[in-house]
């Protein structure tokens, strides 16, 4: 249930207007349940009374949307009006400190409770006919990480690596993702950047597909030959080699594909290039993993309001 507004959060509400992209998503799915599931999670009745689960839940979303530190994040929960609205703070209300942020951020981390909330959001959305499952695109990205040892440990992230792609080398962790025809995010797996992609295709699956999309790096005859044998259509770009190249109607068929796998990507963008993702924020995979999580489920809601509100105009920022 939505907390009433007062008579200054109306007039605020009418003066400022609201975020025509925070309302949408708003509106996508049923918040409670939700907030039933960190609230199994929370502390008890002892002490002062924490905040509501939805509020900081909501919170913590918004802290993705806009790549926020946490202390980021208390400075803009105390002076933008659109995100006390989608949190339910009205004016009078306080807001979560830095500490109190923190605290539940690894409350959620602690429990795997991002990941529960990325299937429910999914979950929603599979109901609402905007995850479809006819189909998986598979692909992975890299996520940079410091790799200068000028630090208190003097040395690396132990749980990040560096590889090769090109001429040049990277050092960080990579996001596999397995997407829906339209590049709806409905698997993810997190590992070191040097970890090879095709090690994770099947579990980027959730068996129901009818044809699998792929790059380069997800080719493999035998996988070819055992989807085949399933039924499925295994429409994943042809890798050639020096003894033997692709002929010039097999590069004609990747190139085709591409047009359907290139929608794998449209997450990617919308995480590194719109909300700040191409560099992890915390060291370990634990806590980068829990981010994604969060953050490709935001992406997930970000992406799907075209589907429901196509006469409405787009905003990006």
């Amino acid at each position: 249930m939505k907390k009433q507004l007062g008579f200054a959060d109306a007039f605020a509400d009418a003066r400022l207007g609201s975020n025509r992209k925070l309302s949408e998503i708003d509106e996508l799915i049923d918040w409670s349940v939700l907030e039933r599931l960190v609230q199994q999670m929370r502390p008890g009745t002892q002490g002062r009374p924490p905040f509501a689960a939805l509020a900081m839940l909501k919170a913590l979303y918004l802290q993705r949307l806009y790549d926020l530190s946490d202390p980021g994040l208390e400075e803009a929960l105390a002076d933008r009006f659109s995100f006390r609205r989608f949190c339910g703070f009205s004016l009078a209300d306080p807001t979560p400190d830095e500490t109190t942020i923190l605290r539940f951020r690894h409350l959620l981390e602690k429990h795997n409770l991002t990941e529960a909330m990325f299937q429910q959001i999914n979950g929603e959305l599979e109901q609402k006919g905007l995850l479809l499952r006819s189909g998986t695109i598979v692909d992975a990205t890299m996520i940079a990480a410091p790799s200068s040892t000028k630090n208190s440990t003097k040395s690396r992230d132990p749980e990040m690596r560096q590889t090769k792609k090109g001429n040049m080398w990277h050092f960080g962790m990579k996001v596999h993702v397995g997407t829906d025809r339209r590049g709806v995010v409905h698997s993810l797996v997190t590992t070191h950047a040097a970890a090879a992609d095709i090690k994770h295709m099947d579990a980027l699956l959730h068996g129901e597909e009818k044809e699998i999309f792929g790059d380069q790096a997800y080719w493999k005859e035998a996988d070819r030959l055992r989807f085949r044998s399933k039924g499925v259509k295994y429409r994943v770009n042809r890798r050639g080699n020096h003894h033997r190249p692709l002929t010039e109607y097999q590069k004609k068929i990747n190139t085709s594909r591409s047009r359907t796998r290139a929608r794998g990507e449209h997450a990617f963008r919308v995480v590194k290039r719109l909300w700040g993702f191409a560099k992890v924020r915390y060291r370990g995979l634990m806590k980068n993993t829990a981010r994604a999580f969060a953050t490709f489920a935001m992406a997930n809601l970000y992406m799907v309001r075209k589907f429901i509100v196509p006469d409405r105009e787009k905003c990006l920022c």
